[in-house]
C-alpha cells in the first residue's frame, strides 16, 4: 500500500511547518530548531552544551574512490576533524564558564555588575577587565556620563551651580573661625538639650534630608536599609519611624536557619524609646509599683542585684484604671545605683553627693509610649520630693541581635576600651572571656555587661576570632566556672551611659577620612593604636532568654549611644563568622517570624487586649479592607454569600478583621447573626443600631482587657462553682493544628459544641446542626493505642470506621465498617459545596476569638498560630459536663473566607 501524502498546508504550500528546516543543519540541530520553546524557538541550555561536546567527523569512505586512497581528500577530512576538536574543546571550555559577575553571591549581585566592574568584588575586578575588553562591553561610569535629556541637564547644571556656592560658603566660615581664633574665641560644638519632664525632639537632620524626615524620623541605619530593605511607605510611617519591614531578596528560610540553626541575625531595634527616671530610691520604688512591679521577689533580698544594676528585668507594666489593673505592654527596666558624678547647671558643674539620687531605664515599645509617659509623669508627679523623667528616645539607640553566632560577631566587632596603661574595665574583660558560648540563654537570667568600647571603625574590617576548640576540656570547664560564678555579679559596672556628657563626648567621632589616614599607616596586618582623641563608647550588654515553646535560644541587646549605632552595625554585618557568610539583618517581618517560630506573642500585633495591640489590628484591618476593595467583585471574596451549612450564609462579623466588637455584642446579647454588608464599612443588627468603624483610630480600647497568662490559669483549673473572667477579657493561645492545614490572620476561633447547644439549635428555625456534631469532630483524632487487636475483645465494638487498626482481619473490618455506619447516618442536612466529607463549623455563639498570627512553622514542620480567645467564654466551654479535661482545650479553626474548619489544640502563653 503506498504511503499517504502529507496534508498541504493552508497557505497553499506542501509543508505544513511554520518555518522551513534547514536541509544542511544535523538532525539533532532541526529538532532543536523545531521543538524549542522561547526566544524564537532555540535550542535550551542543555541542549546547547550538549552540541556543543558533539565534535562533528567525517567517514572515510569519501577518500576511498574504486577501492585507491584519495590523499587529497583523505588530508581534508582529516583537516577538517582536526579543527572541529579545537573549535568543540573551546566552544565546550565556554559553554561552561561564567562570567565574573556572575560568580558573585546573588545577595551581593548589583543592576550594573555585568557593565561596571568596579561593582563586583576586588578580588574578581581583574578578570571582569579582560572579559569586557574580549567581548567589547561598553564601561558606564557616572561621573563622565552626559545627560541624556534636558531635564538631567538643567539638574546637572544646578547640582554644579550648588557645589560652588557651598564651597564658597565653607571658605567664609574657614575664614571666621580662623579670625575668632586670633581674637582668643573658642568655639565648641552644642551639646544636645533633654528637657526634664517634657517630650524631646529628635536632632536636626542635615538640610539634604531634612525635607523627607518632616512626618518621621530615621533610624541609625537608614541609609544602608533603605537600599537592602523594602520600607514603609514615605507617607505612612510606622510609629513616626521609617521602618525596615523585610528584606528584599528571599529571607524566610534563611531567617529560619539563622535564628537557630547556624548564623546569627540582627535587628536595629532603635525605635524603641527610653526613658530616664531619676530621684531618691524610695520615691523611684513607689512610681515603679504604680507601674505593675509590685512583687516582692523584685523588692526583696532576690531582687537585690536589679536594685544594684548588676542585673534587668523584664515584664509588663500596667496602670491603675477605676480600681482595675489595666495592662499597658512589654517593658524593660535597667537600675543603676550610682548617680553620674556631675551635675551641670548653667555653666557651672558641682559635684553631687554620691547616693542622693539614683536613675533607672525604662525601655518601652514605641506603639504604648505616649501612654508609658503619661502615667509616668502622673506617678511622679505625687512623689515629694519629686520624681523627674527625661526622653531618651533619640539619645539611645540599640542593636538586638540572636542566632547562634550571636556571641562569637559580638565578641569580633565590640572590643573593650583599653588605656594607655593597659587598664581594662572589669566587665570588658569577663564579656571577652565568653568565646565558645553559642547560645546567650546560657548566662544567668537577665544578665547585664556595661562598659566602654573603642570605636569599631578603627578595627574595620573585622577578623574572625579564635573560637576555643570543643574537645578542649579546660576550656570548656573555665567558660563554664565562669557561667556558674558570673563574676559580673561582684564587679561594679559602668555608668558612663546614664551620664548625658559622656553620651556625648562619645558621639565625638573622627571622620572617616582621619580614620583611613590611621589606618594607612599602621603596619601591615595591624591595626591603628587608639589616640587620646578617640571617645570612649559606652555601651550596655543586656542578655535576654524568651518564654520559648520550642526553643531554647536567647538574644543579646546592645545599647549606645545613637550616633553610634552606625559604627557598629557596619561592623557587625561585614563580620565573617567561623561557620561561613555574614550575619543577616531582618525588619518587621523577621521579627514576628521568630517570635513565632519559637512559639512566643509579638507584641503588639498578638495583644489586641492591650491599647497598642487594638491600633494595631485597626491599622491592619484598614489594609485588608483597602485590598479587599481593590479587587475586581468576580476575584474577592462575598462575605454575606459565604455558606457555612445549615442554613447559614455569611460571615461572622467583618471577615477582614479580628471583629472582637461583633464577638463581644454576640455575647453580651446573644443576638442572632448581624447583616453584613461589604460595600460598606458599618454594621447594623436587630438588637443593636452600634456602627463600628473600621477607619477609626483611635488609640484606646474602649472594651478589651487583657488577661495575663498567670491569671487566667487558676480559671482554667477552678471548679464549677467558682466564679467567670470579665466579659471583655482577652487571652493569648498558642494554637497547634492537630491535622494539616494552615490557619492564617483573622480565622475564626470556635470551642467544641456542647449537647446544650446542639439540643437548642434544633428548635432554631435557621440553624439545624446533627446532635452528634460534637462526635464528629471528635472522632478526628489521631489513636493513640498501639495495642494489637484482639477479636474476642468486647472493647474492640467502640472503634469506629475512622480507627480501625491494621491487623485487623478482614471478617470483623467488615463488620465494624458496616456498624459505624449504621451508627452514623447519612447527614439530614446541608452542608457546603466544598466541605467535603469535613464536619461542619459550630454556630456562632460558640466562636470564642480569632487568629492574629498564623502560618507554617519550619521549626515544627507543621501550621501552628497565635490568637486570641474571650476567656469567659473558654472558661464555660471547659467546665461543661463532657468538657473538661483534654477536650475543653480543643478548638476548631476556620479561616475567613472558607467553609471548612481544622481541629487544634490551644494552651495559654
Amino acid at each position: 500500500m503506498p504511503a499517504k501524502l502529507a496534508a498541504s498546508a493552508p497557505n497553499g504550500s506542501d509543508n505544513p511547518q511554520k518555518r522551513k528546516a534547514s536541509s544542511v543543519l544535523p538532525s539533532r540541530s532541526q529538532n532543536s530548531f523545531s521543538s524549542g520553546r522561547g526566544r524564537g524557538g532555540y535550542a535550551s541550555k542543555r541542549q546547547k552544551l550538549g552540541d556543543a561536546r558533539t565534535i562533528a567527523s567525517q567517514a572515510s569512505d569519501a577518500a576511498l574512490s574504486n577501492g585507491e586512497l584519495d590523499l587529497q581528500a583523505f588530508l581534508k577530512a582529516r583537516e577538517f576533524e582536526i579543527k572541529a576538536l579545537e573549535k568543540n574543546m573551546q566552544n565546550a571550555k565556554s559553554m561552561r564558564n561564567e562570567r565574573a559577575h556572575q560568580q558573585v553571591p546573588r545577595d551581593m549581585r548589583r543592576r550594573t555588575a555585568s557593565h561596571n566592574v568596579k561593582r563586583v568584588p576586588k578580588r574578581m575586578r581583574n578578570r571582569a577587565e579582560r572579559e569586557m575588553k574580549d567581548d567589547n562591553t561598553p564601561t558606564v561610569s557616572a561621573r563622565t556620563r552626559k545627560p541624556g535629556s534636558s531635564r538631567a541637564r538643567l539638574r546637572a547644571e544646578t547640582a554644579k551651580r550648588l557645589e560652588s556656592l557651598a564651597a564658597k560658603k565653607k571658605a567664609a566660615r574657614q575664614t571666621q573661625g580662623e579670625t575668632a581664633k586670633d581674637h582668643g574665641i573658642e568655639t565648641r560644638a552644642a551639646r544636645p538639650k533633654i528637657r526634664t519632664d517634657k517630650l524631646n525632639d529628635p536632632s536636626k537632620p542635615k538640610a539634604k534630608f531634612r525635607k523627607r524626615q518632616i512626618n518621621k524620623t530615621w533610624l541609625p541605619t537608614h541609609m544602608w536599609h533603605a537600599k537592602r530593605a523594602t520600607m514603609t511607605e514615605p507617607k505612612n510611617p510606622l510609629w513616626r519611624f521609617a521602618m525596615p519591614l523585610t528584606s528584599t531578596e528571599k529571607s524566610y528560610r534563611p531567617t529560619h536557619r539563622a535564628s537557630g540553626g547556624r548564623g546569627a541575625i540582627a535587628w536595629d531595634t532603635s525605635y524603641m524609646s527610653t526613658l530616664r527616671l531619676h530621684g531618691p530610691a524610695g520615691n523611684l520604688e513607689k512610681v515603679l509599683r504604680g507601674l505593675g512591679l509590685i512583687k516582692e521577689d523584685l523588692w526583696g533580698p532576690q531582687g537585690e542585684n536589679w536594685r544594684q544594676g548588676k542585673r534587668s528585668w523584664s515584664g509588663w507594666l500596667s496602670r491603675s484604671d477605676k480600681g482595675a489593673q489595666t495592662r499597658i505592654g512589654p517593658a524593660t527596666a535597667i537600675w543603676s545605683s550610682v548617680r553620674p558624678h556631675t551635675q551641670v547647671e548653667g555653666d557651672l558643674e558641682k559635684p553631687e553627693k554620691p547616693g542622693s539620687s539614683q536613675s533607672i531605664f525604662l525601655r518601652v515599645h514605641p506603639a504604648i509610649f505616649l501612654e508609658t509617659w503619661n502615667e509616668v509623669l502622673r506617678l511622679s508627679k505625687q512623689q515629694r520630693p519629686a520624681v523627674h523623667a527625661e526622653d531618651l528616645r533619640f539619645e539611645i539607640g540599640s542593636i538586638e541581635i540572636t542566632g547562634p553566632a550571636s556571641t562569637e560577631t559580638l565578641l569580633g566587632i565590640l572590643h573593650p576600651y583599653e588605656d594607655k596603661g593597659g587598664f581594662i574595665e572589669k566587665h570588658g574583660s569577663i564579656f571577652s572571656s565568653l568565646a565558645g558560648v553559642s547560645n546567650p540563654a546560657s548566662l544567668p537570667v537577665n544578665s547585664l555587661l556595661s562598659f566602654s568600647i573603642q570605636d569599631p571603625r578603627l578595627r574595620y574590617p573585622s577578623r574572625t576570632i579564635a573560637l576555643p576548640d570543643p574537645a578542649d576540656d579546660n576550656a570548656s570547664f573555665e567558660l563554664l566556672q565562669t557561667l556558674a560564678d558570673w563574676p559580673a555579679d561582684t564587679s561594679p559596672a559602668s555608668t558612663d551611659l546614664y551620664d548625658r556628657d559622656s553620651r556625648f563626648r562619645a558621639t565625638h567621632l573622627s571622620s572617616q577620612k582621619a580614620i583611613n589616614r590611621r589606618k594607612a599607616l599602621a603596619p601591615p596586618g595591624g591595626y591603628p593604636s587608639i589616640s587620646a582623641s578617640d571617645p570612649r563608647i559606652p555601651i550596655m550588654l543586656l542578655a535576654s532568654r524568651s518564654n520559648a515553646v520550642t526553643s531554647s535560644q536567647g538574644s543579646w541587646t546592645v545599647l549606645a549611644p545613637w550616633k553610634c549605632i552606625l559604627p557598629i552595625w557596619y561592623g557587625l554585618v561585614h563580620y565573617p563568622l567561623s561557620t561561613g557568610g555574614n550575619p543577616r539583618f531582618g525588619g518587621l517581618n523577621e521579627i514576628r517570624q521568630v517570635h513565632f517560630e519559637h512559639g512566643v506573642p509579638w507584641f503588639p500585633a498578638d495583644f489586641p487586649g492591650t491599647n497598642g495591640g487594638y491600633t494595631w489590628e485597626i491599622n491592619e484591618r484598614e489594609k485588608r479592607k483597602s485590598e479587599w476593595d481593590k479587587r475586581p467583585k468576580g476575584k474577592r471574596i462575598e462575605w454575606e454569600s459565604l455558606n457555612l451549612g445549615a442554613g447559614r450564609k455569611g460571615e461572622l462579623g467583618r471577615g477582614w478583621a479580628c471583629d472582637f466588637e461583633w464577638l463581644l455584642r454576640a455575647s453580651d446579647t446573644q443576638m442572632k447573626k448581624p447583616v453584613i454588608d461589604s460595600n460598606a464599612t458599618t454594621q447594623t443588627t436587630e438588637e443593636s443600631t452600634q456602627k463600628l468603624d473600621i477607619n477609626e483610630t483611635a488609640n484606646t480600647s474602649p472594651t478589651l482587657q487583657h488577661l495575663p497568662s498567670h491569671v487566667f490559669k487558676p480559671f482554667l483549673s477552678s471548679s464549677m462553682t467558682s466564679e467567670l473572667p470579665a466579659n471583655n477579657s482577652v487571652a493569648t493561645v498558642r494554637i497547634t493544628l492537630i491535622s494539616r492545614g494552615l490557619a492564617t490572620p483573622c480565622a475564626r476561633i470556635y470551642r467544641l459544641p456542647s449537647l446544650t447547644t446542639l439540643q437548642s439549635s434544633d428548635n432554631s428555625a435557621c440553624t439545624r446542626l446533627p446532635s452528634n456534631l460534637r462526635e464528629q469532630w471528635l472522632s478526628l483524632l489521631p489513636s493513640t493505642s498501639t495495642k494489637a487487636f484482639n477479636p474476642k475483645s468486647k472493647k474492640n465494638s467502640k472503634i469506629t470506621a475512622a480507627r480501625i487498626p491494621l491487623n485487623t482481619p478482614l471478617q470483623q473490618r467488615v463488620r465494624l465498617l458496616a456498624q459505624s455506619l449504621l451508627d452514623t447516618p447519612p447527614l439530614p442536612y446541608p452542608k457546603p459545596d466544598d466541605a467535603g466529607d469535613h464536619p461542619l463549623c459550630p454556630d456562632e455563639e460558640d466562636c470564642i476569638g480569632f487568629v492574629t498570627t498564623g502560618e507554617f512553622n519550619l521549626a515544627e514542620g507543621k501550621g501552628i498560630a497565635i490568637g486570641s480567645l474571650l476567656a469567659r467564654k473558654a472558661v464555660e466551654g471547659l467546665r461543661t459536663e463532657i468538657g473538661g479535661g483534654q477536650e475543653g482545650k480543643l478548638c476548631i479553626v476556620r479561616n475567613a473566607g472558607e467553609t471548612v474548619g481544622r481541629l487544634a489544640r490551644w494552651e495559654v502563653v
